[in-house]
């Protein structure tokens, strides 16, 4: 191998080396604590993840298996959601704190003149994130008409990433 060759490969083999020691980069809302990311840069060695929209399990099954009463309000909901997502991600050797994009389908409800209830979204959202759990994802919540399950509140689907 010539000095230059191997004064190429000596470069090269640092700049890769440099690539592997950053870090994702969760870029805060400027004056603001809201429990979201702004944005979330991924450096070029993370292994990324799209888990598949979660949705809640039934927390009474004595009753009817369309209904809300079987799901539980929006806080519920999500809070069950997210917990599934978590033993998911578990199983992936992951956690809550690698997940950094979120997209939330909220269907309004009944309760509440057909409207989302963010309120509870968030209630049950923070038992997960921006609390003793500071890895904040980027974040959407949408309303949706209806989810197939006319008694599903809450559809949550994440891509989390590791590096």
């Amino acid at each position: 191998m010539t000095f230059q060759a191997s004064r190429l490969a000596a470069l090269l083999l640092f700049a890769s080396g440099a690539a592997g020691a950053q870090d994702i980069v969760r870029h805060k809302i400027p004056n603001s604590d809201f429990p979201i990311a702004q944005a979330v840069t991924l450096p070029p060695n993370a292994t990324i993840h799209f888990i598949s929209g979660q949705v809640p399990p039934a927390v009474n099954k004595a009753v009817d298996q369309n209904s809300i009463a079987a799901f539980g309000d929006t806080r519920t909901q999500t809070a069950n959601v997210l917990l599934k997502i978590k033993e998911i991600l578990a199983g992936m050797g992951l956690g809550m704190g690698d997940v950094v994009k979120m997209q939330v389908f909220l269907v309004g409800d009944p309760n509440k003149n057909g409207r989302a209830d963010v309120a509870g979204f968030m209630e049950g959202y923070t038992q997960f994130f921006g609390g003793a759990q500071p890895n904040l994802p980027a974040r959407a919540v949408v309303q949706v008409a209806a989810l197939s399950n006319p008694g599903w509140l809450v559809e949550i689907e994440v891509v989390a990433a590791k590096k």
